[in-house]
């Protein structure tokens, strides 16, 4: 599905002008038909899918109980 950029901009939370300049600089793929910039969404499910993937990754190792050091308990 492809979307202009002011949708682009929502879908991401950001500024249309850094979405533009993404694009400018190739970071970002589109299509220019002319009048706009067409973007086609489906090329940031994989970075959303591993955004979420290393968030667990960090809340996993945040809960992760320290384990006991075995000097502690030598008092010799």
């Amino acid at each position: 599905m492809y979307v202009t950029i002011p949708e682009l901009a929502d879908y991401l939370s950001m500024n249309e002008i850094r979405v533009k300049s993404l694009i400018l600089q190739g970071k970002i793929r589109a299509i220019h038909d002319g009048e706009q910039y067409l973007i086609n969404k489906e090329q940031f499910t994989t970075h959303f899918e591993q955004v979420e993937k290393y968030k667990l990754m960090i809340q996993e190792y945040l809960h992760e109980p320290i384990p006991e050091d075995i000097d502690v308990k030598d008092e010799d």
